[in-house]
């Protein structure tokens, strides 16, 4: 009897975040393992990674973790997993083994593949697939069980005029689909859209268009990950007599190790360097980051950046893709850009920067595979939904169209899709800073508690012996009142927490706890009657 579970620990009704796993009787493998970058109102946290507490419990029979391609949502998170287990192998491909060392993952832990080789595990081999995206060397995985197929798409667009190191092999996923596919594991970013993304996605005419109309400096906010813009903008730039200046460590790392693994192609005379930053025709490649969106570019506007100061016949194009959560960050800086007197271009929105697949490249994915169970994966639920009604139009019976969120377990017996409702428990753990522990819910609503309402503290000193008020209590309040203009209100709050600290004192006891407690509680109803605001209020009481 053959026994398979598949289950995602992050990337089911969510955007980034990717990790799945796919158990094959008692072998495990991990397809992916990304992060997702915290929105406005996770306060200070840098980014969110997935549960890893079933990993941990079971790392033993982990045989693999598969990365599909190089982007943060989908490799972000393998160095939070490999200090939780340090023999954790990565298997990767030339391009994203490459980015993984770059984000400081050991390179002994990473197995370098390269596509349509199998790589064989006892019973079950995994084939990796070619598939165009916007970094090279994207894969889709094949895990070949006894009762078929299990295929996991990445993230992937159709499009016969990207070649080399974007291509995509349609001829061997249709071979695959002949042999029978068990179960088809899809992306659902773009399930909206109606048509192919291609060619929506092709922009070089378009950056040829900036460039020629624009004869003075240019700087173009790339991400650089996104490689296929990046190779986009030198293409159009080239012939054009203008010296490319690349900013930013990171970005100067990638295109470099791209050049010289002929991932990109162009003359080295294109290329400036630091000398040609303010040369007035020169095109400046800034490099963004998408946990600090837009910093280098208002560091550049601020006056703060080393090298390049900002003049008001700059051409600044963000050329990289608009997310929700910075929407509120990109609209504050382009209205300080042309209040500098910047010319400002973005994207038009009948163009695409990320490579997602629309409707019809899904479509043609489901023909190609013909699976017995379609399960839509890597978006928000709606974008699922949307996906999984693509699978209900092309013929795939509704019973065998899985719509699950993390932690929920699909099991497979014998080829055959048994509900049992099984759930792991999931959540996300929230990383501040270069902590690998969860700050936790109760922390983000902390801050959310002294960013909308601020902070009252209390505190008081008590004779030790006699048992008696010495000094305070003292008042003092940060992001709530200003004290100078509400006297009467201090003098109030002076009133009642002395009332509480006098009432729970006796000759040989003081009641600590209760008077704290006393104090949020009665501050807490008076400060509400008069403000309308709850402060976080803290109460120091110590002896001397």
């Amino acid at each position: 009897m053959s026994k398979i579970k598949i289950f995602g620990l992050g990337g089911l009704a969510e955007s980034g975040k990717n990790c799945y796993v796919i158990e094959v009787d008692n072998d495990l493998f991990v397809f992916d393992c990304g992060l997702k970058f915290a929105s406005g109102n996770l306060l200070g946290i840098d980014y969110i990674m997935p549960d890893f507490t079933y990993l941990i419990k079971n790392k033993n029979r982990i045989k693999g973790l598969f990365i599909t391609h190089g982007h943060k949502e989908n490799m972000g998170s393998v160095n939070d997993l490999l200090r939780e287990i340090p023999n954790l192998k990565v298997y990767a491909t030339k391009f994203t083994k490459f980015l993984l060392k770059e984000d400081g993952v050991n390179e002994d832990n990473i197995i370098l593949i390269k596509p349509h080789k199998k790589l064989n595990f006892g019973l079950v081999s995994i084939f990796p697939i070619t598939v165009s995206h916007s970094t090279p060397d994207a894969v889709m995985y094949v895990v070949n069980t006894k009762d078929g197929a299990i295929c996991y798409t990445g993230d992937f667009i159709i499009d016969p005029s990207m070649r080399g190191a974007y291509d995509m092999d349609l001829g061997k996923i249709a071979y695959v689909g002949k042999q029978g596919v068990l179960c088809l594991l899809c992306e659902s970013s773009f399930a909206e859209k109606n048509g192919h993304t291609s060619p929506k996605h092709r922009l070089v005419d378009y950056f040829k268009d900036v460039i020629n109309h624009n004869e003075k400096r240019i700087l173009f906010s790339v991400l650089p990950d996104h490689l296929y813009t990046i190779s986009e903008i030198i293409e159009a730039a080239s012939n054009r007599h203008r010296k490319i200046v690349i900013m930013g460590k990171r970005l100067q790392n990638v295109i470099s190790f791209a050049h010289k693994e002929k991932y990109l192609n162009y003359n080295d005379e294109i290329i400036g360097d630091l000398s040609n930053v303010n040369d007035e025709n020169s095109i400046l490649l800034i490099m963004d980051d998408k946990a600090t969106p837009y910093a280098s570019l208002n560091r550049i506007l601020n006056n703060y950046d080393k090298y390049v100061t900002l003049k008001a016949d700059d051409t600044v194009v963000f050329a990289e893709p608009g997310y929700d959560s910075t929407e509120k960050v990109l609209v504050k800086l382009q209205n300080e850009l042309a209040k500098f007197g910047c010319n400002i271009v973005t994207i038009p929105k009948d163009k695409e920067i990320l490579h997602h697949a629309s409707r019809e490249d899904l479509m043609l994915m489901i023909k190609l595979n013909n699976p017995k169970y379609y399960m839509p994966v890597k978006g928000e639920y709606r974008y699922m939904v949307n996906n999984a009604n693509l699978a209900s139009m092309l013929g795939i019976e509704a019973e065998n169209i899985i719509l699950k969120q993390n932690g929920d377990v699909v099991t497979f017996i014998d080829g055959k899709l048994i509900d049992n409702f099984e759930h792991i428990k999931v959540s996300d753990v929230l990383i501040d800073g270069k902590s690998n522990d969860d700050v936790g819910d109760l922390v983000i609503k902390d801050r959310e508690m002294l960013s909308e309402n601020g902070i009252v503290l209390i505190s008081a000193t008590l004779d030790k012996r006699d048992k008696v008020l010495i000094v305070g209590p003292e008042v003092t309040t940060r992001g709530f009142i200003y004290i100078k203009d509400s006297q009467d209100m201090i003098v109030e709050i002076k009133r009642i927490c002395e009332e509480i600290i006098n009432r729970n004192i006796t000759p040989k006891f003081v009641d600590y706890n209760q008077i704290k407690l006393e104090i949020r509680q009665e501050l807490s109803d008076y400060l509400y009657q008069e403000t309308e605001c709850k402060p976080m209020i803290i109460a120091v009481i110590q002896e001397v």
